[in-house]
C-alpha cells in the first residue's frame, strides 16, 4: 500500500487555515497542521479524523529556524513525501505610525515575513528532489497597498509576495508551482465578527469570504497542469471595491 501524500498547513486556525487543511484531507491527503500551541489544532484534528481523514497536530513556531527544519526533517521522514505546502500565518495588526513600536514592527515581520521565507526553503528542499509540490502563501490585501494604519502588516506582506514571486522564478522550472492568493476583504472569522460587526452584518448578503470557499481555490490551484499555472490571483466579494 502507498503512502499518502502529505500536505503541511502552518498556521492551520479555526477559520482558512482550519477549511484549506480539511478541504485536502477530503482528496486522501495526509495533514500536517500547525499552530505555536498544539492544543488549539484538537478541534480541527478531531473534525479531520471524524471525516475518515488523516491528521497530525504539531505546536511549531514558524518563526524559529531550528523548529522548521526539524518540522520538515520529521514529516519527511516519519509521514511521507509532501506534496502541499500552504503557509497562512495572518500576522494583521493596525496601529498609527507613531504608535507603531519597534517590537511590533518587527515581530509582524517575523510571523509574516521571516516565517514565510523559513517554510518555502525548507518546503523547496523536500520537493526539489522529486520535482514536483505545490507551495501556496496567503497573501491579503496589504500585499498590493499599504493603508493607513498598516505599515507594519503591509511592509511584511509585501516582503512575502516578493519572496513568492522569487520562488516561483526560480522552482517553477524545476516542477514546483509556486502561487500567492491574495485574500482581498473580511473573511468569516470570531475576529471579523467581534472587531468589526458593520462588516461581518454583510455576511448574509455574501459581503464577506467564506473560508470553504476560500479552500477550494487552493485545491483547485494545486490541480491545475503545469502547462497552465496560476502564480496571482486576487479573491473578494463580490461587493468589494478594488
Amino acid at each position: 500500500m502507498s503512502t499518502p501524500p502529505v500536505a503541511v498547513v502552518i498556521g492551520a486556525g479555526d477559520a482558512t487555515g482550519g477549511a484549506i487543511a480539511k478541504r485536502f484531507a477530503r482528496e486522501g491527503f495526509s495533514l500536517c497542521v500547525t499552530r505555536r500551541n498544539a492544543d488549539q489544532l484538537s478541534v480541527l484534528v478531531d473534525e479531520i479524523r471524524a471525516a475518515g481523514g488523516t491528521a497530525h497536530p504539531f505546536g511549531c513556531d514558524a518563526r524559529v529556524e531550528e523548529q522548521m527544519v526539524e518540522l520538515f526533517e520529521h514529516i519527511e521522514r516519519d509521514i511521507g513525501p509532501i506534496e502541499v505546502v500552504v503557509f497562512n500565518i495572518g500576522a494583521n495588526v493596525r496601529f498609527s505610525i507613531t504608535e507603531t513600536t519597534e517590537r511590533v514592527y518587527r515581530k509582524v515581520w517575523e510571523m509574516a515575513a521571516l516565517s514565510g521565507f523559513l517554510t518555502g526553503r525548507e518546503a523547496a528542499k523536500a520537493m526539489l528532489p522529486r520535482q514536483k509540490g505545490t507551495i501556496i502563501f496567503t497573501g491579503a490585501t496589504a500585499s498590493l497597498r499599504g493603508g493607513v494604519g498598516f505599515s507594519a502588516f503591509a511592509g511584511a506582506k509585501f516582503a512575502l509576495r516578493a519572496l513568492a514571486q522569487s520562488m516561483a522564478r526560480e522552482l517553477g522550472p524545476q516542477g514546483i508551482h509556486v502561487a500567492h492568493p491574495i485574500i482581498d476583504g473580511a473573511i468569516d472569522t470570531a475576529f471579523i465578527r467581534d472587531t468589526f460587526p458593520e462588516r461581518y452584518a454583510l455576511k448574509d448578503l455574501d459581503g464577506i469570504l467564506n473560508p470553504e470557499h476560500i479552500a477550494e481555490q487552493y485545491w483547485q490551484l494545486h490541480c491545475q497542469p503545469r502547462d497552465s499555472w496560476t502564480h496571482e490571483l486576487d479573491l473578494r466579494p463580490w461587493m468589494e471595491t478594488f
